[in-house]
C-alpha cells in the first residue's frame, strides 16, 4: 500500500498506460481521478476500480476543462497529491514536412500544452498544500518516451514532443524542488495501447517483428509495466528522485 490516502489524477486513464496507472495506484491504496476525451472508457476503468476510482470527460488541451479537472479531484476527494500528464497523441510515419499543420498543432496542444495547463492549475494548489513525508507536497508525473531519447524516423515531431517532456521535467524539478514538489518523468518503448498502430503505420506481424528486433528484451512495454513504475516514482520511497525520466523500454535506448 505504497500509496495510502494519496489522491491522484490520472489523463489518458481511459486505455493502455493510463488505465494501467490507474490500476496499480488504487492497487496501492491511492483514490484515482480518471480523466479521458473518451468518458465512456473513462468510466469503464472508473467503474472496475470501485469506489476509490471517479471518471471525468477532460480535453487536456482545454485550460476550463484542466481547471475542471483538479477542482473534481479537490471537490470528490478532499485533496490531490500526485497528477500523471499521461495522455498524448501522436501521428503516422511519414516525411517530416508532409504532416499536415493541424496535427502537428494537435500534438503541441495533447503532449506539450497539456503539461503546463495542468502546472498551471496544480502547483498553486501543492505549494500551498501541507507537506507530507519528507516535506513533498505534491508530485507531478509526465509521459515522455524513448522517442525523446533516441528517435525513430519519420516521426520527428512526436519525437520532439517528448523530447520536450523530458526537458520540461527537468527544468520544472529544478524550480519546484524548493517547495517540496518533485517532478519526474517515465520513457516506455512502444507498447500495447492504441497509439501502437499509429507509430508503425500499420499492424502487421513483420512490423512488429521490426519494432521488436529493436528492443532487447524483446517484448512491447505493458500497462502493467507503466503502472508499476508509475507508483514507485509518485510513492514515499522516491521521495529524493526529481527530474528524472525513468525508461522502461526494455534496454532499447542502450
Amino acid at each position: 500500500m505504497r500509496l495510502q490516502d494519496k489522491v491522484a489524477i490520472v489523463t489518458g486513464g481511459g486505455s493502455g498506460f493510463g488505465a494501467g496507472i490507474a490500476r496499480k495506484f488504487v492497487a496501492e491504496g491511492a483514490q484515482v481521478l480518471v480523466a479521458d476525451l473518451d468518458l465512456e472508457a473513462a468510466l469503464d476503468v472508473a467503474a472496475s476500480l470501485g469506489a476509490a476510482a471517479r471518471a471525468l470527460r477532460v480535453d487536456v488541451a482545454v485550460a476550463e476543462d484542466v481547471r475542471t479537472m483538479v477542482d473534481a479531484a479537490v471537490g470528490h476527494f478532499g485533496r490531490v497529491d500526485i497528477v500523471v500528464n499521461n495522455a498524448g497523441v501522436g501521428h503516422r510515419p511519414q516525411p517530416l514536412e508532409t504532416l499536415p499543420e493541424e496535427e502537428f498543432d494537435r500534438i503541441a496542444a495533447v503532449n506539450m500544452k497539456a503539461i503546463y495547463l495542468a502546472a498551471r492549475e496544480v502547483v498553486p494548489y501543492f505549494k500551498a498544500q501541507s507537506a507530507g513525508a519528507h516535506g513533498i507536497r505534491g508530485v507531478i508525473l509526465n509521459m515522455a518516451s524513448t522517442a525523446g531519447v533516441s528517435p525513430r524516423p519519420r516521426l520527428a515531431w512526436y519525437n520532439a514532443s517528448k523530447g520536450w517532456v523530458i526537458t520540461a521535467t527537468r527544468a520544472m524539478a529544478v524550480e519546484l524542488a524548493p517547495f517540496g514538489i518533485r517532478v519526474v518523468a517515465l520513457n516506455p518503448v512502444a507498447g500495447e495501447t492504441p497509439l501502437l498502430a499509429t507509430f508503425m503505420g500499420e499492424d502487421t506481424p513483420e512490423m512488429r517483428a521490426k519494432f521488436l528486433s529493436t528492443i532487447p528484451l524483446g517484448r512491447f512495454s505493458t500497462p502493467e509495466d507503466l503502472g508499476n513504475a508509475a507508483c514507485f516514482l509518485c510513492s514515499d520511497e522516491a521521495s529524493m528522485i526529481t527530474g528524472v525520466a525513468l525508461e522502461v523500454d526494455g534496454g532499447r535506448c542502450i
